[in-house]
């Protein structure tokens, strides 16, 4: 397993009226997070808000490349972008979820004290596969064929890449003291966009290059 420190590139926030960072997601050009009473998209180049969508965000956030996907509570919204409207709901798995992601034209939901993930059909909430954790896991992304998870766990964090199959953690990338991780999102190049709970910050992180895994699913973008 390889390990080694997490580079942070930059980091956003706090942002004003923003107590926590929850679910995080990338459109191709804005950062999506859900923020506790509503969604919120971010300008990654200017790091200013850009505007914000009324409904209820409290842990992952999701874009299959048209829709927004979000927790909130028990349920998992799909969400028109352009207007903010619900356009369906489906629930989450049971223990709920804490991180969630979009590839193999499906949801992977991340599960915090159950330490799972789990592959869901959109349409249903029906679960197709679940990956077993020995952390909490707080965020989830597929990255040019690689899955990572985030822990957070007795005040620290990790990015982990893991065999899509198995489990077994590959690498893991080791975040800074205090710098804990609540969402994860891969941008499709070189970094992942990480929530920072309760700081109100997101944090862009270095992806490692590997080129693409063997054996696991495409990110959908």
């Amino acid at each position: 397993m390889k390990k080694a420190a997490a580079e942070i590139i930059r980091e956003y926030g706090p942002f004003p009226g923003v107590e926590r960072v929850n679910g995080v997601s990338y459109d191709g050009k804005q950062v999506w997070f859900g923020a506790g009473p509503d969604m919120k998209a971010l300008d990654p180049a200017s790091g200013t808000i850009s505007r914000s969508i009324d409904v209820a965000a409290h842990a992952g956030t999701a874009y299959d490349g048209r829709h927004l996907y979000q927790i909130a509570e028990n349920r998992i919204h799909k969400i028109d972008p352009e207007t903010g409207r619900v356009l369906a709901s489906i629930p989450t798995p049971d223990g709920g979820g804490a991180g969630m992601t979009w590839a193999e034209g499906t949801l992977w939901v991340g599960q915090h004290r159950n330490r799972k993930i789990h592959q869901i059909d959109p349409e249903t909430g029906k679960i197709l596969r679940t990956i077993e954790s020995n952390r909490f896991v707080t965020g989830v992304t597929w990255s040019n064929g690689e899955l990572w998870h985030a822990t957070w766990e007795a005040e620290q964090s990790e990015l982990r890449r893991v065999d899509p199959k198995t489990g077994e953690v590959l690498e893991t990338l080791e975040m800074p003291a205090g710098a804990s991780v609540s969402g994860l999102e891969a941008d499709g190049g070189d970094r992942f966009y990480c929530g920072g709970g309760a700081s109100g910050k997101i944090r862009a992180v270095r992806r490692p290059r590997h080129g693409a895994a063997k054996g696991g699913g495409s990110q959908a973008k």
